[in-house]
């Protein structure tokens, strides 16, 4: 392939860029001799990465691997793909932190779940590696074996939930052989109810999985019984999951910011409307994720409008520091008309490098970028890809996704809304949902052309997936075509105002009790109800706790709000109390109560002195009380005590 060492330098403006025709075989000494110096070391070669690695041994400063050759020298115009690879080799250098570990174990206890022989057979087979245990559904006739290797049941699975080592099953139908079955197997009399624990769940009954997004749940595998090959397929994987295996922690969740629920009200809902596996749960005031089921979508992340939830693999802000070393290397080096194509390694990487062996290979202007998930991709890495660069975002999909893309889909509408709402015109961002390389190809040079910003912002944040927002969409409305100050936006959006109908309002400030973040604000000095547009997060607390019903969510973004101070929603005069002239309340409010209970409420008759006692603040009134002697229970008779437990015994046996 050819290498265009001029573009690459200039993108790559503070790195050595040394160049080779057989680093692996001829030239191996000059990566030795690299290996030994101190500092970051990247390789343009993942063919012949674990070579490289065991010849570099325990470097201290590690070695950065990334893939110039299927993604950009291998493509029809790969002489002109010096600005890509200067691109793909300053985001590689770009390090992300280490995540933590979840441990699984297993003991090997298997469960195979099935209707007839095949489920039978698939036992013989993993007899010897696990602790297998048959269970079939509404079984025909099935010869007894001659010496029993594994107990054979039978049972209809009513429901399931647990994880990779820890599964529960409820079952119904349960029954166990008859030892003295002689032709076919005869069960005792069935029972529901039954439970059963296992490590591992083994499903050919063919009928719908046990979980959702099954394919995502950790030690449920699942084959169709009529597919000999996936019924193997799916027995070798089993034989095999025995011991302990770590997976990442995929999401770091901090409770007290979530803002699920105030005084068992809900507010925020997002990630539990999301998760494609059930593992995110209310818990009280907020939600819980249980990380042995998490399978790292991250859509509660990328979703989550307070960071509560905040993604791992890598973290928001490695991420955009990412699509930052990538897109402003590639303008540097003099590319132009940037498309920034995200997918994950699973499928995206296999469709790449068909394409380039097989077909033309990736556009130029296609900058290929793998992440773990697609669905982790928040609104504020799509803001910040245009504003240092790109002309478009594509996301390449599998024809069929493993899992629910909702999430991915509502950012990409919030997306849409901002990007024409400055003045980009076009299909700015889109997915591509395909296993085929050629129609991978097909969508790709089918993208227009569509003008980047001029000049692409250089700005580097770190922090919560909300400041990064906040910061990348403040430099797209300065970089903008046609800036305008306020664009609504879809609802569900992260950021927005409220809505209030200030005629119904009684400033009983419920709202701002409840605010998580602060938007909704009181003054201790009087009766106000203020807002700050900045810290709303579109909870949905506020409208759920008014008594009033006259609060609304108004999603949108105001490029103003940032700077903008507190707002002042609605405000009214205090009331006064009439003996020390203390503020206390509303005096509207005051007023209203004292005109429905004067003449109308045995305590308050009309004209009576008493009346005064709700124009006062607490400590006058109880004065007045204390003065006046007020029995608040004239002429009630005077309960009996309570009786004891013993006496209650005694009446009872005196009954009878």
């Amino acid at each position: 392939m050819h290498l265009d060492v001029a573009a690459i330098r200039r993108g790559c403006r503070n790195c050595e860029i040394k160049t080779f025709r057989h680093l692996c075989g001829a030239e191996l000494d000059h990566f030795r001799n690299a290996a030994k110096a101190d500092g970051a070391l990247t390789v343009a070669c993942t063919q012949q990465a674990a070579q490289f690695a065991d010849e570099a041994g325990e470097r201290p400063d590690g070695i950065n691997f990334v893939n110039i050759r299927e993604t950009a020298g291998w493509s029809r115009d790969g002489a002109n793909a010096g600005a890509k690879m200067a691109a793909l080799l300053a985001a590689a250098a770009i390090s992300a932190p280490d995540y933590p570990l979840v441990t699984l174990s297993s003991d090997g206890i298997v469960l195979i779940y099935g209707r007839d022989e095949a489920a039978i057979e698939a036992g013989r087979l993993l007899a010897d590696h696990l602790d297998v245990t048959v269970m079939l559904k509404q079984p025909g006739d099935i010869v007894p074996a001659a010496a029993t290797v594994f107990p054979i049941v039978k049972g209809t699975i009513r429901s399931a939930r647990g994880h990779f080592g820890a599964f529960e099953l409820t079952i119904d139908d349960y029954a166990r052989p008859r030892p003295s079955s002689r032709d076919r197997l005869v069960f005792d009399i069935p029972r529901d109810g039954a439970t059963s624990h296992c490590n591992l769940v083994l499903d050919l009954s063919g009928e719908m999985p046990l979980f959702p997004a099954h394919d995502l749940r950790d030690g449920y595998l699942r084959a169709d019984p009529r597919d000999p090959a996936a019924v193997l397929r799916a027995v070798l994987a089993a034989r095999d999951l025995v011991g302990s295996f770590d997976k990442p922690k995929y999401v770091d969740f901090t409770p007290g910011l979530c803002a699920h629920s105030r005084s068992k009200l809900t507010g925020c809902h997002r990630c539990l409307d999301l998760c494609p596996t059930g593992a995110i749960t209310p818990d009280g005031d907020h939600v819980a994720i249980d990380v042995n089921v998490c399978a790292g979508c991250g859509q509660c992340a990328a979703a989550c409008p307070t960071g509560a939830a905040s993604y791992a693999l890598p973290p928001a802000d490695t991420q955009l520091q990412t699509l930052r070393a990538m897109l402003l290397a590639y303008h540097e080096a003099g590319g132009t008309h940037s498309v920034l194509l995200l997918h994950d390694s699973p499928h995206g990487t296999p469709l790449i490098e068909a394409l380039a062996r097989f077909g033309d290979g990736l556009p130029t202007n296609v900058l290929p970028l793998a992440v773990n998930e697609l669905t982790q991709v928040g609104l504020e890495a799509i803001i910040g890809a245009f504003a240092y660069g790109a002309s478009a975002v594509r996301f390449l999909l599998r024809a069929k996704p493993r899992h629910e893309v909702t999430g991915l889909s509502q950012t990409i509408a919030m997306a849409d809304a901002i990007l024409a709402g400055l003045g980009f015109d076009g299909r700015r961002v889109a997915t591509i949902e395909t296993d085929d390389p050629e129609a991978l190809d097909a969508q790709l040079s089918g993208i227009e052309m569509l003008a980047a910003v001029e000049r692409p912002a250089t700005f580097k944040t770190v922090g919560k997936r909300r400041d990064l927002l906040r910061f990348a969409s403040s430099e797209l409305h300065r970089l903008a075509p046609t800036p305008v100050d306020v664009i609504a936006l879809p609802q569900g959006a992260p950021v927005g105002a409220v809505s209030v109908n200030t005629d119904g309002c009684t400033l009983c400030l419920s709202c701002v009790s409840v605010c998580p973040t602060g938007a909704l604000r009181d003054d201790p000095e009087r009766p106000v109800l203020k807002f700050v547009e900045d810290a709303c997060v579109q909870c949905g607390l506020c409208q759920s706790t008014c008594p009033e019903k006259v609060i609304t969510l108004k999603p949108q973004i105001d490029f103003r709000a940032a700077r903008a101070s507190a707002v002042v929603i609605k405000e009214e005069e205090p009331a006064l109390c009439i003996r020390c002239g203390t503020p206390f309340g509303v005096k509207s409010t005051i007023n209203r109560v004292a005109a429905v209970l004067e003449g109308r409420h045995w305590m308050y008759p009309a004209g009576d002195k008493r009346l005064e006692a709700l124009r006062m603040c607490a400590d006058c009134r109880v004065s007045l009380m204390s003065e006046q002697q007020f029995d608040p229970f004239p002429g009630v008779r005077e309960r009996a005590p309570p009786r004891t437990t013993d006496e209650y015994l005694r009446e009872r046996d005196n009954k009878h």
